[in-house]
């Protein structure tokens, strides 16, 4: 499917100097392995009042939700969020098609009837993100990183939007603490691209400390 874009200013990336990138590669690990488990340890009475807070609006629903996502190299795997919409909520996907707001293959819409109460508040300061710290530990997702997309999504990938699954995803990332939901599809696949390519130890450093400036003061988050 194409988007519509020839791509004036595309992006490409030199898979055989990724696949190199050996020592950057252990020391991302090991900082990942080493913060998620420090993150679950101490965010651990945050987990608590969230589960709480979503258990009292809808006391037979579950806590967490969690989504089949492709990962590097279109890996599927198991993400875990708080959950923030209602229980039947990707039954209700279909009807809501023709309201998305975002262009090419994703789905989003400001006001969706689908969100809870809780679900809107632990939205705008990215709290339902939180479990993710679980994939991060698991080896599945990076702290920084492209966001891993859905199956259905990648369908109507191009080869030019493919080049972001050529690394792990991550729960944070470039896209997420610049524009966000101010720039389309074909503009979230720019910012990936452009973090694969300049992607380090000190830019991931950067991108960690503008996360933690979003969650104290939220940007365009829905």
């Amino acid at each position: 499917m194409d988007h519509g874009e020839d791509h004036a200013e595309s992006i490409a990336i030199d898979l055989d100097h990724e696949r190199h990138r050996y020592m950057y590669r252990v020391v991302k690990r090991v900082f990942d392995f080493v913060a998620s488990l420090l993150g679950l340890i101490l965010l651990s009475p945050v987990f608590l009042i969230v589960a709480i807070a979503i258990k009292l609006e809808d006391p037979k629903g579950p806590v967490f939700y969690s989504q089949t996502r492709l990962g590097k190299q279109q890996q599927p795997f198991k993400m875990y969020k708080f959950r923030s919409m209602i229980v039947n909520a990707d039954k209700l996907l279909k009807k809501l098609a023709d309201q998305n707001e975002v262009d090419g293959a994703m789905f989003k819409i400001k006001r969706d009837p689908r969100v809870t109460n809780v679900g809107r508040f632990i939205r705008k300061y990215s709290l339902d993100e939180l479990p993710q710290l679980m994939n991060v530990l698991l080896g599945q997702m990076s702290l920084v990183g492209p966001r891993p997309p859905l199956p259905r999504e990648v369908a109507e990938y191009t080869e030019y939007d493919r080049q972001r699954l050529f690394v792990k995803p991550g729960c944070t990332g470039l896209w997420q603490v610049t524009l966000r939901n101010e720039v389309g599809f074909d503009g979230m696949v720019k910012l990936d691209l452009e973090y694969i390519v300049k992607r380090s130890i000190t830019f991931d450093f950067w991108v960690l400390l503008k996360t933690v400036k979003v969650f104290l003061k939220p940007n365009s988050a829905y």
